[in-house]
């Protein structure tokens, strides 16, 4: 996501979150499954990088500092407003020299944004996919700045389909308000893709995947 699109797309966010971001941890707790689940999975080594792509207010990567002391920790956002809320929270943490944060585009994704060039050993994509116009530049840009045995790991909205069709167009209008779209086509390409484990919650609500540099659509 390039110049103005980019800009138009970060100043949408802004929007959203202004005010969400404060009551975001608190009101998402009951609908974003499986993100624990996806931290206990991620088995990290001392001293490997990781990187949140759509970190928001730092929830994910303070309970991965917690979890795994001995790893680097990089968060990225469109957001400036969730980036108040996450630098806020990492401070309140102690975790300022595990956890480094900025401002840019998931397409644009790279260690510079850090001001570093070492590449990452893990990203990470938590509801952030439903939530990028361009999300196949953003799987594709994150294969760019793997390291060689280096993983993508992602948790996000299925397809909704196991929901009926009530339920699943309920919950889609819900999630429209906050410019959320559970990207199908992304998971119906997913289950046919021998280099990605894939697991799916109950009524297909979401999915946990978990794959490598060679992941392509």
């Amino acid at each position: 996501m390039k110049g103005e699109p980019a800009k138009d797309h970060a100043t949408l966010m802004d929007q959203v979150y202004r005010h969400q971001r404060y009551i975001y941890d608190f009101t998402r707790k009951y609908y974003l499954f499986g993100r624990d689940r996806l931290i206990r999975e991620l088995a990290l080594r001392p001293g490997d990088r990781v990187v949140e792509v759509g970190c928001g207010t730092a929830r994910n990567l303070i309970r991965i500092a917690e979890r795994y002391p001995q790893t680097r920790l990089f968060g990225v956002d469109a957001s400036h407003e969730m980036l108040k809320t996450a630098a806020e929270a990492v401070r309140r943490a102690g975790l300022e020299a595990q956890i480094r944060l900025a401002h840019g585009y998931a397409e644009d994704l790279s260690p510079a944004m850090f001001g570093e060039h070492e590449a990452f050993d893990a990203c990470l994509f938590s509801y952030s996919l439903s939530m990028i116009p361009q999300w196949k530049q953003a799987l594709k840009q994150a294969t760019t700045v793997l390291s060689p045995n280096g993983r993508i790991h992602v948790v996000d909205f299925g397809d909704l389909t196991g929901l009926g069709r009530a339920g699943r167009a309920v919950l889609l209008a819900w999630l429209g308000l906050f410019h959320v779209a559970p990207r199908a086509e992304l998971l119906h390409a997913l289950e046919h893709n021998a280099s990605t484990s894939l697991r799916l919650l109950p009524g297909r609500y979401a999915f946990l995947l978990t794959g490598d540099k060679t992941l392509s659509f």
